[in-house]
């Protein structure tokens, strides 16, 4: 896999001495990992942060897609990286959350292995139709899927993402027949659901928010228990006909574990900086994002929520992968 720089913009930042180090931080390029390809949520979120990163601390931030295996790939890479605050990388809901379950095997240990940085952004995921299918509502496109049974089917960002145990779980909860197709990630599967390829997706608000307001995708729902913020004329799943329905994404920072604690509160404030800025915040606005921001500690305390949360949606759908 080839590595795409971020666009680097050298301001007066310089190395700042680390206490207990004994040496200045960063006096080098810093390597942040996107396990998913060009194009997806964590991707976009990957160079965006990058950017900002490369500016605040005077260094290049050089993305680095390491896509496959729904993102376990690309974090156990990042995992077996060395603990010096060099190797970031971008991770969600999936590689922190329900992998553990769905995995019979992982390369490394979500909590063991990585120290969380920082949690950037949540998001619904959105349920979109092809504005070729006849249905303007969740209730008629559950109509539809009963009604033409495996006929249906959906594109989905890769096996066992978010994306795609929502689409399961509003399969189970509606009980209709509609065929998966996975993709390697949001991008290709947008391209085909776009093209009319394929029928509906779940798609994470970030990558799918330019389609929504372009009009090239009709949104029908958001999967989280309450309405968006930035979607609130949209109705919730549950609210529009499947209720008790909720399946929402996030997107964070995290680092090897072992990184040095002054590091890590480094680049936690480096980027809790970043994330008031109004370009930032309207960058992620503008996608369907909702900045999250915090400590460390706290986003740790999530993903020790988030496990057995999707474990539990796993063990219901009686999905596993090798």
């Amino acid at each position: 896999m080839g590595r795409i720089p971020a666009v680097t913009v050298f301001a007066c930042a310089l190395a700042f001495p680390i206490a207990g180090l004994g040496q200045e931080y960063p006096t080098k390029p810093l390597r942040f990992i996107a396990p998913n390809p060009p194009g997806g949520p964590t991707d976009i979120l990957a160079r965006l942060i990058g950017q900002k990163l490369s500016e605040s601390v005077g260094q290049p931030v050089v993305i680095e897609n390491r896509a496959g295996a729904g993102g376990n790939i690309g974090s156990e890479i990042a995992a077996k990286a060395p603990p010096d605050g060099y190797t970031l990388l971008s991770g969600n809901n999936a590689t922190f959350g329900a992998n553990v379950s769905l995995y019979k095997r992982l390369g490394f240990d979500p909590i063991k292995d990585f120290t969380p940085v920082v949690l950037v952004a949540t998001q619904p995921n959105i349920l979109v139709v092809h504005p070729s299918l006849p249905v303007k509502s969740v209730k008629e496109l559950v109509a539809l899927a009963k009604a033409r049974p495996g006929q249906l089917n959906y594109a989905g960002s890769g096996v066992g993402t978010a994306a795609h145990l929502a689409a399961e779980l509003f399969k189970s909860m509606t009980a209709t027949e509609i065929v998966h197709i996975s993709y390697k990630g949001a991008g290709p599967a947008l391209t085909d659901l776009l093209a009319g390829q394929t029928q509906l997706m779940f798609a994470t608000a970030l990558s799918v928010t330019p389609y929504i307001k372009s009009n090239r995708v009709r949104a029908l729902g958001v999967t989280t228990a309450k309405r968006s913020r930035l979607y609130s004329d949209l109705p919730t799943i549950a609210e529009a006909g499947v209720p008790g329905f909720e399946a929402s994404t996030w997107h964070g920072v995290l680092v090897p574990a072992g990184t040095p604690p002054a590091i890590v509160e480094r680049l936690n404030t480096e980027i809790n900086k970043m994330l008031q800025t109004p370009d930032v915040r309207d960058r992620i606005n503008a996608l369907g994002g909702e900045i999250a921001g915090g400590s460390s500690k706290e986003f740790a305390e999530h993903i020790r929520r988030e496990i057995p949360k999707w474990a539990k949606v796993v063990k219901s759908l009686n999905v596993q992968l090798d």
